[in-house]
């Protein structure tokens, strides 16, 4: 515990050091002089204050390749793609609606016949992570911290996340626009290689010329072609969390004790296994209320707060694909909610009834459960963060996923914030959940 504490003591003052390198490095970059011009978007023009140094080029490239944002998909008739079902319903309904602890505008980027969810934040704090910088990289670790019990640590962690924070705010990294989020805690890209990315960039840029523009969820095994776009197209990465990945089911989760244990279970239990297509009424209220139990009671009210509405919506539009264990009397008790992109799939939704015994298992039940459907889809699966050595068991390995991030049109005391907050989560981030299997 103590060499912990001394752990954390040291990679304070180093992010200290850190910071007075990164800043040497970003602030002696143009003064930015600004100045205002107009931008021509489909249907209107933006004002855009912007330095003088690599004005014109964005200028240019917004210009020849054009995005269009649209804030009513369902407009024209009922939506073709997914992403389109999706804004829709968030359009539909409202943000708060459908997650009560998010306020985001929710809009369609079109480019190139390529659809994808964006979400528009103006720097509220202490909302979900879906959408908010700060509450990833501050909030939620404190509660992780708090979870965890680890007394002595407080002091040391909390000095760090006070330093995280204030860097956060000095670049105002909550004032944001996401691409390509889904709000989900694991957000897939799916076949989405990062074709358009610098013209979405620009366009976005241009658009929102005070909000970052950041991308969720990235790394090199569930979306290597993005993650290699985004490095080529200069922008900043963050490290997020260690996430748990099985490359080949039948081969790596099926065979293992584990697995033949919880399929044991999942017979015993006398509960059936049902996956509807559709789900409203009473089944997406105890649908929410079992996620709640889970994850917002348990762990950390920063988790995304799921409402009926959403649960319904979702099963809907074809985002989730739900698994539901019932009793003998119809009751559910049991969930696992599978995302599918691509070749992959997650479960960024579950839940169970908490006030049951824990040798009823329903949490490896329901589990056992998703990740069965993914098997029979031939997918390779994402096991999100968290509960290491229990994906470990069952044939996952760590990979390291970042937050993207692009501040370039900003000022420069913005990304100078931004740099040294690379350069610290990078340089002591990414060894301690390499080594401690977080």
């Amino acid at each position: 515990m103590v060499s912990c504490e001394r752990a954390l003591t040291a990679r304070a003052s180093g992010v200290q050091a850190a910071a007075r390198r990164a800043c040497r490095a970003a602030l002696p970059e143009e003064a930015a002089t600004l100045c205002q011009i107009r931008v021509t978007l489909p249907g209107q023009q933006v004002p855009l204050p912007a330095p003088r140094r690599g004005l014109r080029a964005l200028k240019e490239l917004a210009q020849a390749l054009p995005i269009e944002l649209v804030s009513d998909p369902a407009a024209h008739g009922a939506p073709a793609s997914l992403a389109a079902r999706h804004v829709a319903a968030f359009r539909a309904a409202g943000t708060g609606a459908l997650i009560a602890n998010a306020a985001c505008e929710v809009l369609l980027l079109r480019h190139q016949g390529r659809e994808l969810p964006v979400t528009v934040d103006d720097g509220r704090r202490g909302l979900s992570y879906v959408s908010s910088p700060h509450s990833t990289y501050v909030l939620y670790p404190r509660d992780e911290i708090a979870l965890l019990g680890f007394k002595h640590l407080r002091p040391a962690a909390e000095a760090v996340l006070a330093l995280v924070a204030g860097l956060i705010r000095l670049a105002a990294l909550n004032r944001a626009v996401h691409l390509d989020n889904w709000l989900l805690s694991t957000n897939l890209h799916g076949n989405w290689d990062g074709s358009g990315l610098a013209a979405m960039r620009a366009g976005l840029a241009a658009r929102y010329p005070d909000h970052a523009l950041i991308i969720r969820s990235l790394d090199c095994w569930s979306c290597p072609a993005l993650l290699a776009a985004v490095r080529e197209d200069g922008w900043v990465l963050l490290p997020a969390r260690q996430v748990w990945v099985i490359d080949d089911l039948a081969r790596d989760w099926l065979s293992r004790s584990h697995t033949r244990a919880d399929a044991r279970a999942l017979r015993r239990s006398g509960l059936t296994l049902e996956r509807p297509a559709l789900i409203a009424g009473e089944d997406a209220a105890r649908i929410a209320e079992l996620y709640r139990q889970l994850y917002l009671a348990r762990y950390s009210a920063i988790n995304p707060r799921f409402t009926p509405a959403f649960i319904t919506a979702s099963a809907e539009s074809g985002l989730l694909h739900y698994n539901l264990l019932r009793d003998g009397a119809g009751k559910i008790m049991a969930f696992a909610a599978l995302r599918c992109a691509g070749d992959i799939g997650t479960v960024p939704l579950m839940g169970y009834d908490t006030a049951r015994p824990q040798r009823e298992a329903l949490y490896r039940i329901a589990s056992h459960a998703a990740m069965e459907l993914a098997l029979e889809r031939a997918l390779r699966f994402h096991g999100s963060a968290g509960a290491g050595q229990f994906k470990r068991n069952r044939g996952a390995r760590g990979v390291i996923e970042y937050m993207a991030i692009d501040a370039r049109h900003l000022s420069p005391i913005r990304r100078a914030a931004l740099a040294v907050l690379a350069a610290g989560l990078n340089r002591f981030m990414v060894p301690l959940l390499t080594r401690r299997g977080w």
